[in-house]
């Protein structure tokens, strides 16, 4: 018997409007790249349970390269 899952991946980080938060300079930047590691760890979970081949994209992030 087979049975099925489906993972779905929330980024709350950082996912309020620059301007309301009131975050500058290198907290900026720092926000930006904890989004885009996270958005790359969607992308190589969701390359991992595809059923189709492909490129798993771990080296185009720190986070999913040290995963």
């Amino acid at each position: 018997m087979l049975k099925g899952a489906k993972l779905n991946l929330v980024d709350l980080a950082g996912s309020e409007k620059v301007k309301d938060s009131m975050v500058v300079g290198e907290a900026l930047k720092e926000a930006a790249s904890i989004n885009l590691s996270l958005i790359t760890l969607s992308r190589v979970v969701s390359a991992l349970s595809s059923a189709k081949k492909g490129l798993i994209p771990y080296n185009e992030s720190n986070l999913t390269r040290l995963l």
